[in-house]
């Protein structure tokens, strides 16, 4: 059994990566955390850029690295051993998390209700998308 968790690095997506975590700890699944790059490109000389390309990377693979290690934190406080995995993808949030699932044959996902930039609804764009195109369970954390 596999379970997939995105996070954006926010507080919610923390709730989420944990719930996930604990989950995968009841129902012996092994645990990927994903993140999407979402780049602003444009035309610079005919190629196409990406601002900032590095540092993005870099403080993508930052919050991946912290959710990896608040899973495993959260699968020990469940008194097990879950094996955890990160992958970075890119482009929109709520495609790039359900594509992935879809081949990587996860069994669940798991997102927080509403991510950084999404302060005042309810729940999110990103996690109505995920509902709607998914082809597996979806729980969605508070």
């Amino acid at each position: 059994m596999r379970y997939l968790v995105a996070t954006d690095g926010s507080t919610v997506s923390d709730a989420a990566v944990e719930h996930a975590a604990r989950e995968a700890s009841v129902w012996g699944a092994d645990l990927e955390v994903v993140h999407v790059l979402t780049p602003e490109t444009k035309l610079v000389d005919g190629d196409i850029v990406m601002p900032g390309e590095d540092s993005a990377v870099d403080h993508a693979e930052e919050i991946l690295d912290a959710a990896a290690d608040a899973a495993a934190s959260a699968a020990a406080e469940a008194d097990s051993d879950v094996s955890v995995e990160t992958q970075l993808l890119t482009g929109r949030p709520a495609e790039a998390i359900t594509t992935y699932a879809e081949d990587a044959g996860v069994d669940a996902v798991f997102v927080g209700h509403r991510g950084r930039s999404e302060r005042r609804r309810r729940v999110g764009s990103v996690a109505k998308t995920v509902i709607d195109k998914a082809s597996v369970p979806v729980t969605v954390t508070r």
